[in-house]
């Protein structure tokens, strides 16, 4: 019986794999539990209409991510760190410091978990800041640290 996954079945196939079982394993377990539906040519259609919705959907955020990085390349974030004696700074910038100066200085929202920062920021000047803003897309966000005053 060719049966239409709902779920990941360990040994079997992923969810919306179209899978070859025996029937009595088809009836006493897959169905009954929900991890699965008979490949009728109606659940056929709805699988093939849900996988180009589901491409239409991924092929947007895409486009919008696309989008997104355009907009930040070339635009500057400025920071101010606290600095003593001999050019030492107090503390650090991290990745929701930046996120927060973003959201107020350029009026985009971007998740400091986006932020990819291999260490807090501890010196003064200009940072280039990679934001992963789709797993495809990554932009380039100009973080310039200044001395406060």
């Amino acid at each position: 019986m060719k049966v239409i996954l709902l779920e990941d079945v360990k040994a079997l196939g992923k969810a919306g794999e179209i899978v070859n079982v025996s029937d009595g394993y088809a009836r006493n377990l897959i169905l009954p539990k929900k991890l699965g539906v008979e490949a009728t040519p109606k659940n056929l259609n709805d699988l093939k209409l849900k996988k180009a919705n589901e491409e239409k959907v991924a092929q947007e955020n895409l486009d919008a991510a696309k989008a997104m990085a355009a907009d930040l390349e070339g635009k500057e974030v400025v920071l101010t760190l606290k600095v003593g004696e001999n050019g030492r700074s107090f503390g650090s910038i991290s990745s929701k410091e930046i996120s927060e100066a973003v959201a107020e200085q350029l009026k985009m929202d971007i998740d400091k978990k986006k932020i990819q920062l291999s260490s807090p920021i501890k010196n003064l000047g200009i940072v280039k800041v990679p934001v992963r803003l789709h797993p495809k897309v990554t932009a380039d966000l100009s973080v310039r640290v200044a001395e406060e005053a």
